[in-house]
């Protein structure tokens, strides 16, 4: 899955709060790719880098996967095709939502 290019559906564009937990703002856009089932029978969620305002959907490169240690759920890291970011800068515009994880970075 990493290198593949795939298109999230935005569900949480950059500016809104979380439906069940409103103190949680996101700062980038997240959403899920269609068509790609993940472990809690959901689609797979995916964050949005190196986009800098909200859209509805959003072609791009997966270059990461958020593996949650205590979840049953990953999170897909999707960016333009030509952006590139460190585990460190992944890690940091995530944290709004990660936080409350224990995570590793898959790259």
């Amino acid at each position: 899955m990493i290198g593949d290019i795939v298109t999230v559906t935005v569900d949480r564009p950059i500016g809104s709060y979380h439906l069940e937990h409103k103190d949680i703002y996101y700062p980038i856009n997240y959403g899920y790719i269609k068509g790609v089932m993940a472990p809690d029978g959901e689609w797979q969620d995916a964050y949005i880098l190196g986009v800098d305002r909200a859209v509805e959907r959003f072609t791009g490169k997966v270059i990461a996967i958020i593996h949650r240690i205590d979840d049953i759920e990953d999170k897909w890291v999707v960016c333009p095709d030509n952006c590139m970011f460190s585990q460190e800068e992944i890690l940091e515009k995530v944290s709004f939502q990660e936080q409350f994880f224990q995570v590793e970075i898959i790259v």
